[in-house]
């Protein structure tokens, strides 16, 4: 059967719709019900699909409904085609007016709270119409399901070990490091020529020691001597981090791109805390067209990001 008479002429953008729904909702009447329709006529239009392509796409049984290994590979497919139409129709509107539109990135918390805070800030002052979806995960969720299922554009943040480079577009910005840190009304903000062994018994604030991030700060403390302090808390929560230093009794590890980037009530201690550098960088899926906003975007990080790739 040829091009024209199987798909071309059969297979419809709004079944192709319908069954995304289906598939995400794992149910004909959900997925009517999101899609503002009668499920007999969700059902017609997945019936439709699977004559026209001569397989079964979905397993229906009584637990709900499943894709089949067609069903799979279509929506696979429909998941790309429908994410560069919506790539298509945001570079129409950037043509019609390149000072509005929408923008999906992703980044990890620090990120969030440091770099990336300023690049949309930089950003929104000269394209203040411009609406921002942040996703914030660690990196490899970004890589692995935010950028994978298309629901980023762009993720930014610390880059891990070893970088992707089969299905994503990598680009370092400068490297980061951990540094030890306390609020402005700390008694320790004013002090010099600190020794790491007179910090160890005071409260500290850091994420977990078993964790990616937790082992790093570890692995620093360690590279100058001393053993990890038993912290008072152990959180992933910035914003946790962030009230308890407030206080002036706490200390914590945070990177020190998020005191360069504004983080003005906090001090970073003088005291040697040797933290090995890592890559911060902006990952892109390969294979797909960037937006006209999201390249802007891109070329307003590397901008701002020139005073700590100098360092």
């Amino acid at each position: 059967m040829q091009w024209n008479d199987r798909i071309g002429r059969r297979i419809k953008l709004r079944d192709m719709h319908i069954l995304l729904a289906v598939a995400r909702s794992g149910s004909m009447g959900k997925a009517a019900a999101e899609l503002a329709m009668s499920q007999p006529a969700v059902s017609k239009a997945i019936s439709d699909l699977e004559h026209a392509l001569g397989l079964r796409l979905l397993d229906r049984s009584p637990q709900g409904i499943e894709p089949t290994l067609y069903g799979e590979a279509l929506l696979r497919c429909g998941t790309v085609v429908f994410d560069d139409l919506k790539q298509g129709v945001k570079e129409l509107e950037f043509l019609s007016d390149p000072t509005v539109g929408e923008l999906s990135i992703g980044c990890t918390e620090p990120a969030a709270d440091g770099f990336v805070a300023a690049v949309v800030d930089r950003f929104s002052r000269k394209y203040p119409k411009v609406q921002f979806n942040v996703v914030t995960a660690d990196s490899a969720t970004l890589h692995r399901r935010e950028l994978a299922q298309r629901n980023i554009e762009i993720a930014l943040g610390l880059m891990f070990d070893p970088l992707p480079t089969q299905d994503a577009n990598v680009e370092i910005l400068f490297d980061d490091r951990h540094v030890l840190v306390v609020a402005a009304n700390s008694p320790w903000a004013r002090k010099r020529n600190l020794r790491l062994a007179q910090l160890i018994g005071e409260p500290w604030v850091l994420p977990p020691l078993d964790s990616t991030v937790g082992s790093y700060i570890a692995d620093g403390f360690r590279a100058a001597g001393v053993e990890p302090p038993r912290a008072s808390a152990l959180t992933f929560s910035l914003p946790l981090h962030r009230r308890l230093l407030s206080t002036g009794r706490y200390l914590t590890a945070l990177p020190l791109s998020m005191l360069h980037y504004g983080a003005t009530s906090l001090r970073r201690l003088a005291v040697k805390f040797p933290a090995r550098p890592r890559p911060v960088g902006i990952m892109t899926l390969k294979n797909r067209t960037l937006s006209p906003l999201a390249e802007r975007f891109i070329d307003c990080a590397r901008e701002l990001a020139k005073p700590l790739a100098k360092a």
